[in-house]
């Protein structure tokens, strides 16, 4: 696992094969092979593509999750949401405005990365 710790900032993309938590900022792009955990005083302006996705702190952008997405409740998120519609959490008290598109499985793996579709819902 890759930590990037508080008091931290990278301005540039972040790409690992693993997992990557966040709780310092990023600005950027993060790609993780496996997972990407946004802790409380983690932020990440720009675009997170993974297969799962924690997030329990602030994110501006795009959010691609491939296979399950968890909003903790201290998650403030503007942007866009792409994630499987079977392996979405969402607590009380995540903060969410932008668009979310919830698919199948199948239509995740046939869709690239921002493609929108017809099942976005305005939250």
């Amino acid at each position: 696992m890759s930590i990037i710790g508080p008091g931290m900032s990278i301005t540039g993309d972040l790409v690992t094969e693993g997992t990557v938590r966040v709780e310092g900022r990023i600005e950027g792009t993060v790609r993780a092979g496996k997972a990407v955990i946004i802790g409380k005083s983690g932020e990440v302006v720009g675009e997170v593509i993974t297969q799962d996705a924690v997030i329990g702190g602030r994110l501006r952008g795009t959010l691609v999750a491939e296979s399950r997405l968890e909003l903790q409740a201290t998650s403030d998120i503007e942007g866009q949401i792409r994630a499987p519609a079977q392996h979405l959490q969402l607590e009380e008290g995540a903060r969410f405005n932008g668009q979310i598109q919830m698919l199948d499985q199948g239509q995740m793996a046939a869709l690239p990365p921002g493609t929108s579709g017809e099942n976005s819902t305005e939250a």
